[in-house]
């Protein structure tokens, strides 16, 4: 418990919510399940047809002949790091990589349900799997270790974990040199991710700019793309206040519920 508390109760955090919902709630596994479930059954389509890709921005050329691969964001899409969100709101703090990098290197980040039994269908049938995490290159080996604990597998044979900043060209946190990479020798079949930013660069618009953006990759959702739900932290929440975390928080909380469209009675 926050040792920090109102007259009245605990301290109000806005992460709480959506922390309890990620660690406890059923409703959340489930959707988890469902959502890799789907990629599972979509997975003997995807190989048959060599005309598909879920990396239509970086997959160029004649990619028919490529072997397969699929791309899997790692936080809150493969590992559950929910006891760190739920410090966060204990401890009414917020994210900062001076504790985030040492709670990556306790290795005790959980894995979310579906992910593990989907990639080793996908493994099982011959596709790479590639991890593409905006976690930075000094933790790739805290990383590797807790993806190996938990059973996913990792290939021996080359780079399939790849993180921000490992290369000159993959400094910034948007996913596509990385995404092109891969498809550089491999057909994607799909992308899973929890972030917007997953799947396209172009997921610091306008909350107008965003929507606009999923609308245009309509077809790609629940076939090629597919959302894991995280309501504790993402683009999603910082696209109310600009993407600016230099905006106080005061300022943020009014940004994001002058963003809400309420109704009147």
């Amino acid at each position: 418990m926050s040792t920090t508390a109102l007259a009245d109760g605990p301290t109000q955090n806005d992460g709480m919510n959506g922390t309890l919902w990620l660690q406890s709630s059923i409703e959340y596994k489930a959707n988890a399940l469902g959502t890799y479930r789907l990629g599972t059954l979509m997975l003997d389509a995807a190989l048959a047809d060599k005309t598909w890709t879920a990396a239509p921005n970086e997959q160029k050329g004649d990619f028919a002949g490529k072997p397969p691969a699929v791309i899997l964001d790692v936080d809150e899409t493969v590992l559950d790091n929910s006891m760190y969100q739920a410090w966060v709101v204990t401890a009414n703090s917020h994210y900062s990589s001076k504790t985030w990098g040492p709670f990556v290197n306790t290795e005790t980040s959980r894995p979310i349900p579906g992910s593990l039994a989907f990639i080793k269908a996908a493994a099982a049938k011959g596709i790479k799997i590639f991890y593409v995490t905006n976690r930075k290159a000094p933790l790739e080996t805290a990383t590797r270790n807790n993806l190996k604990v938990l059973g996913y597998p990792i290939d021996t044979s080359e780079d399939t974990v790849l993180m921000k900043g490992e290369t000159k060209a993959w400094k910034s946190s948007k996913k596509s040199p990385r995404r092109a990479h891969v498809t550089a020798n491999y057909r994607v079949l799909m992308v899973f991710g929890d972030n917007f930013g997953d799947f396209v660069d172009g997921y610091k618009g306008t909350l107008a700019e965003r929507q606009a953006l999923c609308e245009k990759h309509d077809a790609m959702w629940g076939t090629k793309w597919f959302m894991l739900a995280n309501p504790t932290y993402g683009s999603w929440e910082s696209a109310a206040f600009g993407h600016s975390y230099k905006v106080p928080s005061a300022e943020r909380r009014q940004m994001k519920l002058d963003a809400l469209e309420d109704w009147k009675p």
